[in-house]
């Protein structure tokens, strides 16, 4: 006998707040990698470093854990802390490298491409990465036909946002590049969640559950990524400042 994630029931209010955060560091993770072409060798790592913090670590990551803490599946769940961290690094790592590989030099169609899909691959590493943490009295399956539609959105809109982000530099073309990575993380998040299905197991085992509570600690997750994102924003304002000074 299985249940699939629809017998769960989600935090509404959460799961805004997870498409909120995903936009908010999409936005600031494309504004520092708009610096990649305006750097020299040695400040374009600190500044790639900065943009794959925010999309890997805030858009991605903090995102996940926001819409995993939104979903109640009836059941007690913790999470293990190697697999976790794992997923971070995953997210950083990857999204980190289509960020380089399509705003270092000039766009051309196959940069493009190539850093769209290492970007969606990104997103969809960390996600599932992150499912595997989970410890719980259940099996984890995946539907094939959502496991697979949920990588094909996370690597087509991200390809739409980096040519949106590179190819259109105006702040609003930059919201729009944030709005559209936004969907690409929320759609592959929450298609790959509707692709679980969660099975009986024949032998339980006490699961401690978190000592603090899921909606404290998405909210704690949300402000601390703010204060990450914010200190972004403004070093790329300190920058452009002192640019138009020079």
């Amino acid at each position: 006998m299985t249940l699939s994630t629809t017998h769960g029931d989600y935090n509404l209010f959460l799961v805004g707040l997870s498409y909120l955060i995903s936009v908010c560091g999409s936005f600031t993770a494309l504004r520092l990698a708009g610096q990649l072409r305006r750097s020299t060798d040695r400040d374009r790592w600190t500044w790639l470093g900065l943009s794959a913090l925010a999309m890997g670590g805030v858009a991605i990551w903090s995102m996940h854990f926001i819409a995993m803490l939104a979903f109640d599946a009836g059941m007690p769940v913790s999470y293990d802390i190697a697999v976790t961290l794992l997923s971070l690094a995953i997210a950083i790592a990857v999204t980190g490298l289509g960020l380089w590989l399509a705003g270092s030099d000039e766009m051309d169609l196959r940069r493009l491409a190539g850093g769209g899909v290492l970007m969606g691959l990104g997103v969809a590493g960390m996600h599932y990465t992150g499912m595997a943490a989970m410890r719980m009295n259940m099996t984890l399956e995946y539907d094939r036909f959502l496991f697979g539609l949920s990588i094909v959105i996370a690597v087509v809109a991200s390809t739409v946002a980096l040519w949106l982000a590179f190819r259109l530099e105006r702040t609003w073309h930059l919201v729009g590049s944030a709005l559209v990575m936004g969907v690409a993380v929320c759609g592959m998040h929450y298609t790959g969640m509707a692709a679980a299905i969660f099975g009986k197991v024949d032998h339980p085992v006490a699961i401690d559950p978190a000592a603090i509570s899921p909606e404290l600690l998405a909210y704690s997750i949300f402000l601390v990524s703010l204060v990450v994102l914010s200190g972004g924003l403004v070093m790329v304002g300190n920058r452009q400042e002192y640019e138009s000074l020079a």
